[in-house]
């Protein structure tokens, strides 16, 4: 394992790099008040994940969370410093993420791309941003900046949205949580963009994962997007809540080998 601070127009980003340096790159995308860390290593590809502005060992900006432009900045960046093409993979929030870069960029650096329980919109009446009950029920409470309040919504939410993850992996999520500042968990939903022309423009090779017990996005979401990226290939994880790749590892860790084995050519 390898960290990397990178620089984005001012920006201190942090990033986790792992796996052989010749083999295929891909780039993990986290979600919502979590961290590169998140993602587990694998030696079938070289991982690059990134810790979000604002979110673990990266800079907290005084602003940018609300700008699509300052998201692709960031994940411009990233791949600057991979220094060829590569696979994205977004989960959560980290799609939308995916797709501030997309509209700002497009697609010649990438090969492939990998949405996991994503939105692609944020926004009311966005269909690409649709979220569960679970989520609706978080807010306000898991943006206060009073501990007392803060603490029992964060806990809940990331106890509940993937059940039979073992109480250790749901402490290290709650506890990556709260390192990211009351004000960056609010600004990043403080926004109203839609992606369906991004959506409808991809040309590359598109895995589409969800849950089909995701209560935090829900998956509606998913079949949105697959629907508009021209060829997607959309997988349902059934009885699977928010995050296949750790309640489906095995599965998961694959399906992705083989998405990045068969693109990366």
């Amino acid at each position: 394992m390898q960290n990397s601070l990178l620089d984005a127009e001012g920006v201190r980003l942090s990033v986790r790099e792992s796996g052989p340096v010749d083999a295929p790159a891909v780039v993990l995308v986290h979600g919502w008040a979590q961290s590169g860390e998140v993602w587990a290593p694998d030696r079938s590809f070289r991982s690059y994940a990134p810790d979000l502005r604002g979110h673990g060992g990266s800079e907290v900006t005084e602003g940018g969370y609300r700008d699509s432009a300052c998201w692709a900045a960031d994940l411009k960046a990233v791949l600057d410093h991979v220094g060829r093409p590569a696979v994205l993979v977004g989960w959560s929030y980290g799609g939308l993420v995916i797709a501030d870069y997309l509209r700002v960029h497009g697609t010649a650096r990438v090969n492939g791309l990998v949405l996991v329980d994503a939105i692609t919109e944020i926004g009311r009446d966005r269909p690409g941003g649709v979220i569960g009950k679970l989520m609706r029920a978080a807010l306000p409470g898991a943006l206060s900046d009073d501990p007392a309040v803060a603490v029992p919504a964060l806990a809940e939410f990331w106890r509940d949205q993937s059940p039979g993850l073992p109480g250790e992996v749901v402490q290290r999520l709650i506890g990556t949580a709260l390192r990211v500042p009351p004000r960056v968990r609010g600004e990043v939903f403080r926004r109203d963009v839609g992606s369906a022309a991004v959506l409808k423009a991809v040309d590359k090779p598109t895995l589409v994962v969800h849950g089909t017990a995701d209560e935090v996005v829900d998956p509606v979401a998913g079949e949105y997007a697959a629907a508009l990226i021209p060829g997607a290939d959309l997988r349902r994880y059934e009885r699977t809540g928010h995050a296949p790749f750790l309640e489906q590892p095995e599965r998961f860790a694959a399906e992705l080998a083989g998405f990045v084995a068969e693109v990366s050519r």
